[in-house]
């Protein structure tokens, strides 16, 4: 495959300040950019993973901590381009540093390359709160949201809205570590709706709650793609996730490229609507009843798949920022529809199946095979562990079982909903059927399978 023209004298710091040790997209820029001849920094725990092992990783760098406010996340950053000592194209990898960055531009020019836009826009696309109003704004389709501003008003807001119902917190990047919060959960009953805003202080931002679009076979969409300095949009496309972990939700194991002229326009109207500049990772569900697209997430940086998206040129978003932030021309090659993708420990047998129109895995690569083998052992002990503290929790009963593997039946019975001042009922029958299913519960805490749907 020819490899654009990039300007190898000018290195890439690659910035992630999310600890996700199975974060297959940070391996894929590294490699990408690594592959054309740039120097690749990374600044990112890499602790326990594979991408550590990359033989294109220039040099790594100790990140700030989760939470860092914008003085530390600035000085790391200064520190390193002390190091690296001359100017960078910086490409955050996730949301956290996505926002920060752009907070910082004015503080970061001298030393890092970075697109030109509004300080405040990437965090306001990635506030999913916000982004309800933009799209709104702009007559992008977005599932009805309600951002209710006390207990009572999330149980008659998830009540009316209808369960179940999608409860998420508007800045995830915000949860504390440990906290047991995750960024999105299905709530079905009014009760949990209550429960859940009671932790709003805890959560650091806000709570909302969302019209549930029921997921389906082909209707999880994703778009990625590169809005250049004038505003064009490029180096991507639109792609259909055919497997997810968890199932159902969360990060793209198994995705096509499909030509898709509906999510493409909706893409390219938001992104000139705002004036929006760099790379972008759209998430789309589309709805069964209406056949509307509608979109569900805004993320200002490369999503984790981004690499489905290599045209027969090279060119994919990072080294479209690359080429366009170091003023080399951005030429496109041609598209590859059917071209997937694969997340190995996500989707092994998917990965051993004939890919007539091409294939990019998540951890192996030829040229680049220690951080693939890496992922196999890690991974193998992550799922021992896993298994093992399962089979602990039943054998001492934790499960709710009493150790004797029979779950109690219970039945509870509940008031009918008393009737609020608007008409809406403040609980809901369905409460006394609820389960405890791990994508009901707000309280779990959250796996290393999880956190990697944040990707």
């Amino acid at each position: 495959m020819p490899v654009p023209l990039l300007d190898t004298r000018v290195p890439a710091v690659l910035l992630r300040i999310d600890r996700n040790p199975f974060h297959h997209g940070t391996l894929g820029a590294v490699r990408s950019l690594g592959r054309a001849g740039v120097e690749v920094h990374l600044v990112a725990d890499v602790t326990g993973s594979p991408v550590r092992h990359s033989r294109f990783v220039r040099e790594l760098h100790p990140p700030p901590p989760p939470g860092a406010a914008d003085a530390e996340i600035a000085a790391v950053l200064l520190r390193v381009a002390a190091r690296v000592e001359r100017p960078a194209v910086l490409i955050p990898m996730d949301d956290a540093g996505a926002v920060a960055v752009s907070r910082l531009r004015a503080e970061l020019a001298p030393a890092y390359l970075l697109p030109q836009q509004p300080g405040e826009l990437p965090r306001r696309v990635a506030d999913k709160a916000e982004l309800a109003g933009l799209c709104r704004a702009a007559g992008v389709p977005h599932p009805e949201t309600v951002v209710p501003e006390s207990a009572s008003q999330a149980a008659q807001a998830a009540w009316r809205l209808g369960l179940p119902v999608v409860a998420k917190w508007s800045r995830p990047w915000l949860l504390p570590g440990g906290s047991g919060l995750r960024s999105t959960v299905v709530l079905r009953s009014t009760q949990e709706a209550r429960e859940l805003y009671l932790r709003t202080e805890e959560a650091g931002c806000r709570l909302l709650l969302q019209e549930f679009l029921a997921p389906g076979t082909g209707l999880d969409w994703f778009f990625h793609g590169y809005a250049d300095r004038a505003g064009a949009v490029s180096a991507g496309g639109p792609g259909r996730k055919l497997l997810s972990w968890p199932r159902g939700a969360g990060l793209t194991a198994v995705g096509e490229w499909v030509p898709n002229a509906t999510v493409t326009s909706l893409a390219e109207r938001l992104t000139a609507d705002l004036g929006y500049r760099g790379i972008l990772d759209l998430d789309f569900r589309r709805c069964a009843a209406t056949g509307r697209y509608h979109l569900l997430d805004f993320n200002p940086r490369p999503g984790a798949q981004f690499r489905l998206f290599t045209d027969a040129a090279g060119l994919d978003v990072v080294r479209a920022q690359h080429l366009d932030l170091t003023h080399r021309p951005l030429t496109p090659g041609t598209p590859r529809p059917g071209r997937a993708f694969v997340v190995e420990n996500y989707a092994p047998l998917a990965a051993l199946r004939p890919a007539p129109h091409g294939r990019e895995l998540a951890w192996h690569a030829a040229d680049d095979p220690t951080p693939g083998r890496t992922m196999w052992g890690l991974w193998c002990r992550h799922v021992a562990t896993r298994v093992a503290e399962r089979l602990r929790r039943a054998g001492t009963g934790s499960d709710g079982t009493g150790g004797t593997g029979v779950r109690p039946r219970v039945v509870r019975q509940s008031p009918s909903p008393p009737v609020s001042p608007t008409g809406l009922p403040q609980g809901d029958p369905a409460h006394a059927a609820h389960t405890n299913s791990p994508s009901a519960s707000p309280h779990t805490p959250p796996t290393d399978d999880e956190k990697a749907s944040s990707c």
